[in-house]
């Protein structure tokens, strides 16, 4: 049964409470907005990371990264886009779990059968919104997702 971490929207600073949270995870998650390349290299340490580029991750370093991606996790298929607005411009045909950041709003939702996480922001506290991350657990082929909030 696959736990998966799920974060978003770093812009440069993780706390370490995401590293206390994550800390027994499988597979992490990062969908864009990263902010440092030395974010991701610390989210390996705990276990396997997995990114898509976010609109203000620019430099070398983050032309690397791909902007979507699909991944296969214990029989079931994530797709990973920063903004979920711009996910018409992609194929993302058989997923299962759309997993996007970008608003900063922590959310879960099934529409048609496809359950669409967004983790919300681990970094910086942007308006009134929390910080947060998402536990994904994998099952028999299926998906549930958990949100984190993180207190600070």
């Amino acid at each position: 049964m696959p736990i998966v971490g799920a974060i978003s929207d770093t812009h440069g600073l993780l706390r370490p409470e995401v590293l206390k949270l994550f800390k027994s995870v499988d597979l992490i998650l990062h969908a864009g907005d990263i902010g440092d390349p030395q974010i991701l290299e610390q989210l390996t340490v705990l276990a396997p990371t997995i990114a898509v580029r976010g609109n203000n991750d620019r430099g070398e370093w983050a032309r690397r990264i791909p902007e979507s991606r699909q991944i296969d996790v214990g029989g079931i298929s994530i797709f990973m886009i920063h903004d979920v607005k711009e996910i018409a411009a992609w194929s993302h045909s058989g997923a299962d779990v759309i997993l996007s950041g970008h608003s900063h709003k922590p959310s879960i939702e099934r529409r048609g059968g496809i359950l669409y996480l967004n983790p919300g922001s681990a970094g910086p506290r942007r308006f009134k919104l929390p910080v947060s991350v998402a536990r994904i657990t994998v099952s028999k082929s299926q998906a549930t997702a958990r949100l984190i909030e993180i207190r600070i």
